[in-house]
């Protein structure tokens, strides 16, 4: 049996990340959340993780609020995005997962992994 490669996920809190490694889990890949968005450290992602496929889950502030009756401002969440950057300019996915099940974030995910891991 072939090694999966490593995965890591980022993205803002309430993207979907432990969700996303949940269901990668239990298909078999090895997958990591990478808690990014509240480190000022830029490339933290590579530093911890140096996953060998990166997803960047993407979702709107509104989201957010949604998902998980945060109670932050505009501007936290912004920070988290500024946070964020480095790791969205190099993801090799990044996911919008405002109109999106958990389960179809989970398909795309896997589509564009078969794909780079053959």
């Amino acid at each position: 049996m072939a090694i999966r490669p490593l995965i890591g996920i980022v993205g803002p809190c309430a993207a979907g990340k432990s969700t996303l490694v949940a269901g990668l889990k239990l298909r078999g890949y090895q997958a990591r959340p990478i808690a990014q968005e509240h480190s000022y450290v830029q490339d933290m992602w590579k530093r911890i993780t140096n996953p060998k496929i990166l997803l960047f889950l993407s979702v709107s502030y509104p989201e957010t609020i949604k998902r998980r009756n945060l109670s932050w401002s505009e501007a936290e969440y912004n920070e988290q995005l500024s946070r964020l950057q480095h790791a969205r300019e190099n993801a090799d996915l990044i996911i919008e997962t405002d109109d999106l099940t958990p389960s179809q974030v989970l398909e795309r995910a896997m589509c564009y992994i078969s794909g780079e891991s053959g």
